[in-house]
């Protein structure tokens, strides 16, 4: 019974780790089977076409389906105008005219679509009604006509089953995505920090800066998908740019101090900073998980306070090297490296005031009352 009920409890944890996935499939099949029974209730000549913009206009989240719809819209009516001009304008009786109708009909939609990539559709829109009436006779005029009454009613069923049935937001998902970056974050900092007390595999440095970068693009394209949500939203939310930035910078800070660490500390000073550094590593990586877990219940962001207090330390072991002079005879390399570090530690600590911002953004405002309150002002004041 344990062993059926751990499995069980995998199976289970497994499946609500792709919730989103699944939603996404129970929709398209909805919007497949919708616009097939509208589009042969209307009697449409090819209700393909609206199933198939249905299923390619159903996307993961409301905002990719909004800029989905807009994109195929547009390169539906610019290829089916265009097209259905050349048809009704040039003479193709012959296989000959067709095949110069073909030729100038899809050409200057290739290029254009080339040159704008909210036309890649119009191509596609012209074959289809040059060569439609060959295949359901129809004229020139009704197989343009069909086309984007076929790809209407499909972008219509795609984008309501996207509103409407289990949506997944953008804003929910890109959020979800900058927690994730700042979970890999804190992941991957203890390792970078490895390279002051000894030697890093250079491969593996360049694999983490790969996942982080991975990351930023992921999260570059929710932010997009979200902004076009907010911007078609009545209600007001925060500007997602802020917080792309924000996790932007702090990759750069992870980069520097990845390069800061190419090679370990110089034995002269070992046993004052490296103490430091791993308490400074400590705090900064439960910032950022806390941060994360702030994010995505959206809560106050964690106080800075450990995190300061660890850099104060290094900072205090970086003044008592001077003091004492002990780079005086050190490689000029290692010494760029120091300071290196703790002006990448020094933006790190301005990025985390940043991001605690953002954080804050996102949070529903305490109630303040009675002796809050006048906390508050007194802390404006």
């Amino acid at each position: 019974m344990k062993r059926i009920a751990r499995s069980w409890r995998s199976l289970w944890a497994r499946i609500r780790s792709r919730s989103v996935e699944m939603r996404l499939g129970i929709r398209v099949s909805i919007a497949a089977v919708a616009s097939f029974l509208l589009a042969h209730w209307l009697s449409l000549p090819l209700s393909l076409w609206a199933v198939l913009t249905a299923v390619i206009l159903t996307q993961m989240s409301v905002g990719r389906s909004l800029n989905a719809t807009l994109n195929y819209m547009i390169g539906t009516l610019g290829g089916a105008i265009y097209s259905g001009a050349v048809a009704v304008l040039i003479p193709h009786e012959s296989e000959l005219g067709l095949l110069m109708v073909l030729a100038i009909g899809i050409a200057p939609m290739a290029m254009l679509a080339a040159i704008d990539p909210r036309f890649s559709t119009a191509p596609f829109t012209a074959v289809l009604v040059l060569l439609a009436p060959t295949l359901a006779h129809l004229t020139p005029l009704q197989s343009a006509t069909y086309r984007v009454i076929e790809v209407a009613l499909g972008a219509v069923i795609g984008l309501a089953v996207s509103l409407l049935i289990l949506p997944a937001r953008a804003q929910v998902l890109a959020v979800e995505a900058a927690a994730r970056m700042l979970d890999l974050m804190a992941q991957v900092l203890p390792e970078l920090f490895k390279g002051f007390a000894q030697n890093l595999d250079q491969s593996e440095v360049r694999r983490i800066h790969d996942s982080l970068g991975r990351a930023i693009v992921k999260l570059d394209v929710m932010t997009s998908e979200a902004e076009r949500e907010r911007l078609t939203s009545l209600a007001a939310t925060p500007d997602y740019g802020p917080l792309l930035r924000t996790l932007l910078r702090l990759r750069h800070d992870l980069v520097m101090i990845g390069r800061a660490a190419a090679e370990p500390l110089p034995e002269a000073v070992q046993p004052r900073l490296a103490p430091a550094l791993m308490g400074l590593c400590a705090a900064a990586g439960e910032y950022l998980r806390e941060s994360s877990k702030a994010l995505s219940s959206r809560r106050q962001p964690p106080p800075l306070g450990p995190f300061e207090a660890a850099l104060d330390a290094y900072l205090d072991e970086i003044a008592t090297i001077r003091r004492l002079r002990v780079t005086r005879d050190m490689p000029v390399e290692a010494v760029e490296r120091i300071f290196a570090l703790g002006f990448a530690l020094e933006q790190l600590h301005k990025n985390f005031c940043d991001l605690a911002r953002v954080v804050r953004e996102r949070a529903p405002s305490p109630k303040t009352t009675g002796s809050g309150a006048a906390a508050d002002a007194a802390s404006a004041v």
